[in-house]
């Protein structure tokens, strides 16, 4: 079956010199949370593409009346920022070619940033929120938001891949890392990293308040999209 993820634009996108934000939930859904939630608290944000794959469940999902691709791109032209929202987690077999689709997509829009996030095991004197960049200037952009680097540690999945290919392209790749609990990372979590990704964001701006109340009620949408389309991707996956 054919692993190749097609990018459908459905309007020209110009976000040279700005920010491509990976939104895909896996670990939990903290990040897909976050994603969402900057979309849904930060103006002027419109519908640009969709994704689709062989491989991606064969699914609508409806949203106020409006039936949507499972994975879709969203802009904001005047913040220069896009979004790669999904409502579904992909496979692990996908990996290699979501995070490998995003950075040539990254590069051949002329992004300055990729951000991404993953939940981590740390010690519980840890921060809640460090971070990880592929480049000094990711680092930087890291310190200057006043959000801890790693030290030591270990990133898996999508994010993980984003850095390391990071290295090799001398792509700007920064990763918000969080504690993540037995349970998996819940509303707060996501509402949290969407808080540190407007402080790496010129432009972007989020009440907490309105973003855990926000939250909550996509992290609810989301698990529901997940039970319902469980039975889809067994039957893809096995």
């Amino acid at each position: 079956m054919d692993n190749n993820i097609i990018i459908r634009e459905l309007k020209p996108v110009n976000i040279t010199g700005g920010y491509l934000i990976d939104g895909f939930p896996y670990a939990g859904l903290a990040n897909a949370i976050a994603t969402e939630s900057l979309i849904n608290t930060t103006t002027q944000f419109e519908l640009a593409g969709v994704l689709d794959s062989e491989l991606f469940p064969p699914v609508s999902i409806v949203r106020e009346e409006e039936p949507n691709f499972p994975a879709r791109i969203f802009v904001n032209p005047d913040l220069k920022v896009a979004v790669f929202s999904s409502y579904m987690t992909p496979h692990e077999s996908l990996h290699r070619d979501v995070a490998r689709m995003m950075l040539d997509w990254a590069n051949e829009h002329k992004c300055s940033f990729i951000l991404s996030s993953s939940a981590v095991k740390t010690d519980d004197d840890a921060p809640l929120l460090i971070g990880v960049g592929s480049t000094k200037e990711a680092r930087k952009k890291l310190q200057d938001a006043g959000i801890p680097i790693l030290k030591n540690g270990t990133v898996p999945g999508i994010p993980g891949i984003l850095l390391n290919e990071g290295v090799l392209s001398n792509t700007n790749v920064i990763v918000i890392l969080y504690k993540g609990k037995e349970t998996g990372p819940d509303f707060r979590a996501g509402a949290e990293i969407c808080m540190a990704m407007s402080k790496l964001v010129p432009g972007a701006s989020c009440d907490l308040k309105t973003l855990l109340s926000e939250a909550e009620d996509i992290e609810r949408h989301l698990k529901q999209t997940e039970q319902e389309t469980g039975p889809l991707k067994d039957a893809i996956y096995g």
